[in-house]
């Protein structure tokens, strides 16, 4: 016996598979036969439009007709002598009526109706079997019921002794079998029928037809005429309908074994309660167990209050369920928060004072506030702590200074980086409601430290990020400003949290990247970069014995003169910290201790002590990376030596200025100079034209020559008001050829009326003239101030004068005499003029 498929035009109703299949498969009658004689066909047949069925050869399905056509049809195949007719599928399944050959699939099916069945009053089940593929030409009669004249498409099949084919064929037959056994509602005897199949052409077409879920997949393969390739089409989308049936399967195993477990645990817990009320067990439960703990902390009525309620909500709760353990979680970290919990402050201010000298050298004004900071809680002995902000270049030891407070202070420390932080919720923490939520890093901080008034770093916070996720620096204004910060909320805990008696000290690099309504909030301390004789210093007392340390070595194995670290400073590193120097001396440990091993491999201690010498350093670190400007002279005019302060310490500055034949006098600027370096030179020049006869500069010199100012290493952009006097005593050098004295540079910002006006990196920019050789410095009036505050060793051997006009500058910084070979500006003119007679008077003629 051969199985029939079950499918059908849902017209008016449906069936499902468990329905048909015992309607159809015990009749024999029903068999399909394979010695179709196509000679007896009329050339026009029924038409049968079939919604979202298709029918194979060698294939029976039942349909659901409702249609007064389709019932047509079947009135007149009860006496008509052929039972065959031509279905095919309509390409929309909603069209009542399709009576154009356009709204359907042409290629079709010639099938035989096996059987009518009566439903209903409206439906009948018509069985039909199909024979052999067909192309509806055209329609020939749409009455009483729809007739088309049609072609025979014949399939291409491969032999029957086909290997291939045999074996493709049984390979579909066990992947039916396997789907069907996975989905479990096929009826036994029908997969017992299915098992006795064995002609391949059967078994490729009954696949094709019955398995394939999507019309477009089944419509592809009765398009195929290739029997083989259309046997290996529904092998592949058989083998996919297979894996998806296996998966549903594994998850519903892993459903109903979470489910079991889940069971197993409820009912073994539920024993063990009664049990332990059994036997009367002494040992307290864990809601007890926290309101036993809760009632040792020091927290407020409110909080107290909001625990308890905490509590009950957990004793409500079933022990297996997700909510409990995250009510857990919330009242473990409630209890475990160090409320009015402080650690002792050491009042030693000799001691606070020793131990920050000890770890930084120089940062004068960090340390002097935090050892006010600590006098005046010594006296008052309770304080609300200052916000403190480090903010200044990379490398100086803002973060590190945490460390050192905190052990000036005794207190414990605590650090967050917030580089990169865009989640509000990083800071104020996650709402209850919401999945793994947890508290932010401020409260999580104070857990970590396990005291109320640690040392806190908030470590750069100029690069907080702001995204739709909210915006974290606004959330930190709570956080630092010392009035709201008592009350701190935090939306995990949802209570306040007391954050006042912390000491919060944030680090940023850069002021302006700050939020201006979070920078109001902090006491802004500028950490400024270090000079050469303080890196010197920094690098003999802590980087050496730290690297030292590092490699097994004691102190005074390798020793480092001064001199020697002034040449590695000078020469390779650029910075205004010492990271780069630490690398340095690393790096040149680490050769020295390669020699020794390479020198004496059995007993490398007896190498030391070395000491590094300056003409060692190179072959240690190569060639100098870096070099630094060095004065120059005063041999030429125009050549003055000014200052500027860069992010890696001070540096000379030399402006170079000089005349060029011209008919129009113009002026060049170049050196990668800023716009503010730009508008000091166009100002000087200005200024110059306008008090020319100060200078004893006759005004016709500016009409016929051209004046080019520069300033060297052109591929360093420069930038900033400092070099005013410098420009203007540049120009004025350069038209009156005088000679600018030996050993003077200069800085300052200069006025459209000649005002000199005080500049910024004084400090830097004095040493800076010092490395060079420079003994005279020409500076503002108004930065006498800045020169006291350096260290009088700094200092010693220059010569300052202090003016503020710029009358006062060319006093001091030019000669009465004229340069070697001075150029005669004045000659160029009277040239120029009297050639500009000559031209008028024959004009005149």
């Amino acid at each position: 016996m051969i199985d029939i498929d079950i499918d059908m035009d849902l017209t008016d109703g449906d069936m499902n598979l468990k329905q048909m299949i015992p309607m159809i498969l015990p009749d024999d009658s029903y068999s399909p036969t394979f010695d179709f004689d196509i000679s007896h066909l009329p050339k026009t047949l029924p038409v049968l439009p079939l919604r979202d069925s298709i029918v194979f050869p060698n294939v029976a399905i039942p349909v659901i007709v409702g249609r007064d056509r389709s019932k047509n049809l079947l009135r007149y195949l009860e006496t008509a002598p052929n039972k065959h007719i031509l279905a095919v599928t309509q390409k929309d399944p909603s069209e009542e009526d399709p009576v154009s050959v356009n709204s359907v699939i042409r290629e079709g099916t010639v099938a035989e109706v096996l059987r009518v069945m009566q439903i209903n009053d409206e439906l009948l089940t018509v069985i039909i079997q199909g024979k052999s593929r067909a192309h509806l030409d055209q329609y020939t009669q749409r009455e009483p019921f729809l007739r088309g004249r049609y072609t025979l498409l014949e399939d291409e099949r491969p032999v029957i002794e086909d290997i291939e084919y045999q074996e493709l064929a049984k390979s579909l037959l066990e992947i039916m079998i396997q789907i069907l056994t996975l989905r479990g509602d096929a009826p036994r005897p029908f997969v017992d029928s299915l098992k006795q199949l064995q002609n391949p052409e059967v078994i490729i077409n009954f696949a094709a037809n019955n398995f394939p879920e999507k019309l477009e997949e089944k419509i592809s393969l009765l398009m195929t005429k290739d029997l083989k390739q259309r046997g290996y089409i529904a092998h592949k989308l058989l083998g996919i309908i297979r894996e998806q049936e296996e998966i549903r399967q594994q998850i519903i195993q892993r459903t109903r074994h979470e489910m079991d477990k889940q069971q197993k645990e409820y009912f073994l817990q539920q024993q063990m309660r009664v049990i332990r009320k059994e036997i009367d067990d002494e040992e307290e439960d864990e809601a007890n167990d926290l309101l036993r703990r809760g009632k040792d902390k020091m927290w407020s009525d409110a909080v107290q209050e909001n625990f308890e309620k905490e509590v009950k909500k957990l004793q409500r709760m079933a022990p297996q369920s997700p909510d409990y353990s995250i009510q857990l979680q919330y009242l473990e970290t409630l209890l475990e928060l160090p409320w009015k919990e402080y650690t002792e402050d050491n009042f030693d201010i000799r001691h606070a004072q020793s131990i920050l000298d000890k770890d930084h050298f120089g940062l004068d004004k960090v340390k002097e506030r935090i050892l006010e900071h600590l006098s005046v809680l010594k006296l008052k002995g309770n304080l609300h702590a200052p916000i403190l902000c480090l903010y200044g270049p990379p490398g100086v030891g803002k973060t590190s200074l945490g460390k050192s407070i905190a052990d000036a202070l005794g207190r414990k420390y605590v650090r967050i980086s917030l580089g990169g932080l865009h989640d509000e919720a990083e800071i104020r923490g996650h709402r209850r409601t919401y999945i793994g939520a947890m508290p932010g890093r401020i409260i999580k901080g104070f857990l970590k430290a396990g005291s109320s008034n640690p040392v806190f770093v908030l470590d750069e916070v100029d690069k907080l990020g702001n995204d739709y996720k909210g915006d974290p620096s606004s959330a930190l204004l709570e956080v630092l400003d010392p009035e709201q910060n008592n009350t701190f909320h935090d939306n995990y805990l949802d209570t306040d949290y007391d954050l006042s008696q912390a000491l919060f000290i944030a680090t940023a690099n850069s002021v302006g990247d700050i939020p201006h309504a979070l920078r109001d909030r902090m006491e802004m301390i500028e950490v400024t970069g270090y000079i050469q004789e303080e890196k010197v210093e920094i690098a003999a007392k802590h980087l050496i014995p730290k690297a030292l340390t590092q490699v097994g070595l004691q102190e005074g194995d390798i020793r480092i003169p001064r001199p020697t670290l002034a040449d590695i400073i000078e020469d390779y590193t650029r910075e205004s910290g010492v990271r780069e120097l630490d690398k340095r001396i690393n790096e040149v440990i680490r050769k020295v201790i390669k020699e020794a091993a390479l020198a004496n491999e059995d007993n490398i201690e007896e190498y030391f002590p070395v000491t590094i010498k300056k003409s060692d350093i190179k072959e240690y670190l190569g060639t100098p990376k870096y070099s630094r400007e060095k004065y120059e002279g005063n041999k030429y005019a125009g050549v003055v030596t000014g200052l500027a302060w860069t992010s890696v310490g001070g540096e000379i500055l030399v402006v170079e200025s000089a005349p060029s034949p011209s008919k129009v006098g113009k002026m060049t600027i170049t050196g990668n100079l800023g716009d503010v370096m730009k508008e000091s030179a166009i100002l000087a020049l200005e200024y110059l034209k306008s008090h020319a006869q100060l200078y004893d500069i006759p005004t016709e010199i500016f009409d016929y020559w051209n004046v080019h100012i520069h300033v060297p290493e052109g591929a360093i952009p420069k930038d900033g008001p400092s070099a005013g006097i410098t420009i203007v005593t540049s120009l004025v050098s350069t038209f009156t050829q005088r000679q600018v004295l030996p050993n003077i540079a200069m800085t300052g910002e200069i006025t459209l009326r000649g005002k000199v006006l005080p500049v910024g990196g004084i400090r830097e920019k004095i040493l800076a003239a010092k490395r060079a050789g420079v003994t005279t410095i020409i500076l503002c009036k108004e930065n006498k101030k800045d020169i006291d505050e350096i260290k009088q060793e700094y200092v010693e051997g220059l010569n300052f004068i202090y003016v503020s006009d710029i009358t006062e500058v060319i006093d001091h910084a030019l000669s009465k005499e004229k340069v070697d070979h001075p150029i005669d500006l004045m000659d160029r003119v009277e040239k120029a003029r009297q050639k500009e007679k000559e031209a008028q008077h024959k004009q005149n003629k």
